[in-house]
């Protein structure tokens, strides 16, 4: 779906979005987490974050949790529905992706009435499966992605 003329420049883009999330958003979290007493109250883990922005920030930190969460949510699942079709329409054609599009919302109708719990869980575990195939692959392209990285770089570069 990418727009690019080079494979490379478009794996840059992808890297700054888990950069971003990984090494601000989160850090950000742990230190506002690690600087509250919240967690030495044994607040759950589900409340904890809310719980820690609510201490460090009053009322005003809780509805940023809320808020955010609630964006994260929306783009989440706008994200991954756009994955599995991308998924089921290589493997099985356009016409599977109405059949999708109906499972898919069926089972975030499901997920959202089952314990919060298990959904992270069944969360979790279907991540660490789809990293499978994923780091299987990385390995067998890791050539392809090495002469690829080095021809972008040596073009790139001031003679």
């Amino acid at each position: 779906a990418a727009r690019t003329h080079d494979p490379v420049k478009q794996a840059l883009v992808s890297m700054t979005q888990t950069f971003i999330d990984t090494l601000l958003v989160c850090t950000m979290t742990a230190l506002v987490i690690l600087t509250a007493d919240a967690w030495t109250l044994g607040v759950a883990a589900g409340q904890l974050t809310s719980a820690s922005f609510a201490e460090t920030l009053g009322n005003s930190g809780e509805i940023l949790v809320a808020l955010a969460t609630a964006v994260f949510a929306y783009s989440t699942l706008i994200g991954w529905n756009y994955y599995g079709e991308k998924a089921i329409e290589y493997l099985f054609g356009p016409r599977a992706i109405r059949i999708y599009r109906i499972a898919f919302i069926a089972t975030v109708m499901v997920g959202a009435m089952m314990e919060l719990e298990f959904v992270w869980n069944f969360s979790d575990l279907m991540n660490g499966m789809m990293a499978l195939p994923n780091l299987i692959a990385l390995l067998m392209l890791s050539k392809v992605v090495k002469q690829e990285t080095d021809r972008y770089f040596k073009r790139s570069r001031p003679e």
